[in-house]
Parts: C-alpha cells; sequence; structure tokens
C-alpha cells in the first residue's frame, strides 16, 4: 500500500511540472512592450507637451487633434502610450493643449474619448457641466495662465443632470445644482412632443442648449476668457457626445 501510495505521489508530481503553463505569447509581447520592445513592437509615446509645443498650436489646429483624437476613439485606435514615463517627464511642467469641461459621468472617459495623455489637456467635472465661480476660475488658470488653447464644454446624451433638472428634483443639495441647468429648459421653445425626461429627443435638445448656455455664461461672467477669445487667443466652443458611439458632435 504504500508503495502504491508514494507512487501515486510521484506520478502527480512529475505531471504537475510537465503540466505547468508556459508563458503566453500575449503575456511576453506586454512585457516585452514595457521593457523590452522587440522592433517590430509599436513605439510608445513617452514625451509630454513642451512649452514650445504648446505656444506653437494654435486654437484651430487643437480643435482638429480633438477631433482626429475622437474619431481614434470611435475605431479603437487609441496611440500607445508608456505611462510611467510620461508621469516622469510631466514633473517639469503642464503645457496642456485645452480645457474640457464635462460633465460627471462615469460613462464619459474625457482623455480617452479624445486620445488624449498626460499632460494633455485640463479636465473640469460637474453634474451636468455648467460654469461657476470656481470652474470659471480653473478655466482662466488653464488658458491665461497655462497656455491652453481651447475650452470645450462638452455635453452628453441622456444625461441624468439635465433629466433631473426638467423633473424638478429635489434632494439635497442636488436641487440647488440642478438650478444651473434649468435656464436651458426654457431655451427649447419650438419642441414637438412630450416636454419631459421620457422623450430623450427632449433631453437631447435641452443638452444641447445647455451647452450653448453655459459657452455664454463663460463669455458673460470672465472677462478674461472673452477677451483673449476675442483676440484669438483661443476659443471657446461646444461638443456633444453619443453613449451608443462615442463620437462627439461638434456644436
Amino acid at each position: 500500500m504504500k508503495k502504491i501510495v508514494l507512487s501515486l505521489a510521484l506520478s502527480a508530481a512529475l505531471f504537475s511540472c510537465k503540466e505547468k503553463p508556459a508563458e503566453t505569447s500575449t503575456e511576453k509581447k506586454a512585457s516585452d512592450t514595457v521593457s523590452k520592445p522587440a522592433s517590430n513592437q509599436p513605439i510608445l509615446r513617452e514625451k509630454v507637451l513642451t512649452a514650445a509645443e504648446q505656444n506653437a498650436l494654435t486654437p484651430d489646429a487643437v480643435i482638429t487633434a480633438l477631433k482626429d483624437g475622437n474619431q481614434r476613439f470611435i475605431n479603437n485606435d487609441l496611440t500607445l502610450r508608456d505611462h510611467s514615463s510620461m508621469v516622469r517627464n510631466a514633473t517639469e511642467g503642464q503645457f496642456p493643449k485645452a480645457v474640457i469641461l464635462s460633465c460627471l459621468d462615469s460613462r464619459i472617459p474625457v482623455e480617452d474619448v479624445f486620445d488624449r495623455g498626460i499632460g494633455d489637456i485640463f479636465v473640469a467635472r460637474v453634474a451636468g457641466n455648467f460654469s461657476n465661480t470656481d470652474i470659471l476660475g480653473s478655466m482662466e488658470f488653464g488658458c491665461k495662465v497655462s497656455g491652453a488653447k481651447v475650452i470645450l464644454v462638452l455635453g452628453h446624451e441622456s444625461c441624468g443632470a439635465v433629466k433631473g433638472a426638467i423633473d424638478n428634483v429635489q434632494l439635497g443639495n442636488i436641487t440647488p445644482m440642478l438650478a444651473n441647468i434649468k435656464p436651458a429648459i426654457g431655451r427649447v421653445k419650438d419642441f414637438k412632443g412630450e416636454k419631459s425626461s421620457k422623450d430623450e429627443a427632449y433631453v437631447e435638445a435641452v443638452a444641447k442648449q445647455n451647452v450653448l448656455f453655459t459657452i455664454e455664461n463663460i463669455k458673460a461672467k470672465s472677462p478674461i476668457l472673452k477677451e483673449m477669445e476675442d483676440k484669438g487667443q483661443i476659443k471657446i466652443i461646444g461638443g456633444y457626445y453619443d453613449l451608443h458611439t462615442g463620437k462627439v458632435e461638434f456644436l
């Protein structure tokens, strides 16, 4: 009996050694990409934007870059990046191309949506992508102090904050927050359909008006940013994100 048990144990050990999985080609490729890239491996982006590169940009060039980046996002063709290297390269300073004001919504990964990496864009987020004193101050810092060329207000499909404003939600601090969105409701005058949060077309119409109202509010309440735009130093634009496709419609 002891011989049988010993034989079984030895066989199991040998079988275990033989069946130990080798490193898969996928795992090897991933490790090689980071540490020892082979000649046929794609080159990773390692550098962040410099002051000279930022200064050379125009607002129109930045808008084109955002549109091109969104197309790559739609095509699932995002730029490969060495994030560890980019983090280290960014310690010397930041020179982003744009400031993007997005909704809080977790389904909108702003950097990926425009195929941007570390040091490329400032991102401000608040439910309903509206502007207030804090957001305006952040935008002024991003453009006047740090040299960003574009402000993009990004609304999106099926926005919960917009729906909450339409439904006149009464809940804690959410209620006064939604008051910032309500002016957009009054701007949708000729809508033919049910003016409720159940009508997606109506929600879209209000969301787009909210973007446009926010742009007007930025210009009205920030003389600094308005002057920069008047001089052609920046552009303040809007966009609308489609949750189904990932496409940004520039308004």
